[in-house]
């Protein structure tokens, strides 16, 4: 079985009280869910960025990467997550089954217009855009993705963070 790495990230960004999360929506099909035999309809998909580590390349470089390629913000990291394991069948090309291990980070906002991508990168990203936190939980397509985002909520609340990404203290959290 073929094995791929990959690295992305949980992005957050502070707007009042709220965080809110960078997400993609990638071009690709939407799953089709049958509302009847006759009228299929189309389920949006949305998914956290994310990307295949490069040679040479820190899962958290590729993050990075990934973050900015697929969504045009810039971010730092404020500390790794998890990796979640999966397997997929390609649905191009060789139709191989692939065992996948993606590391997922947490990322803070620093810079950057959400969506702002390169015309080649459409070719993979039909678009970006913030959502608030507690939608994404409900919006992402992939329960692993959703798993994710609930240990970034979690970490959230655990470290009282301010629109500064840092703490009651003043102190920066990472």
């Amino acid at each position: 079985m073929v094995r791929e790495i990959s690295a992305g990230g949980v992005v957050v960004q502070r707007r009042g009280k709220e965080w809110f999360v960078a997400v993609i929506e990638p071009q690709r099909e939407a799953f089709v869910v049958a509302k009847s035999k006759k009228q299929p309809a189309l389920k949006l998909v949305l998914a956290l960025p994310k990307g295949l580590v490069d040679p040479g390349e820190k899962p958290e470089q590729t993050a990075l990467r990934e973050v900015l390629e697929e969504t045009g913000i810039t971010s730092r990291v404020i500390r790794k997550l998890t990796d979640i394991k999966y397997v997929y069948v390609r649905t191009w090309g060789d139709k191989q089954r692939v065992f996948k291990i993606v590391s997922f980070y947490l990322l803070r906002y620093e810079a950057g217009q959400i969506d702002a991508i390169s015309q080649d990168m459409r070719i993979e990203v039909k678009r970006a855009l913030w959502l608030p936190l507690e939608e994404v939980l409900k919006k992402l397509s992939y329960k692993g993705e959703r798993d994710v985002v609930q240990q970034a909520q979690e970490y959230l609340q655990s470290h009282g963070e301010d629109e500064n990404g840092e703490d009651e203290n003043g102190k920066d959290e990472d």
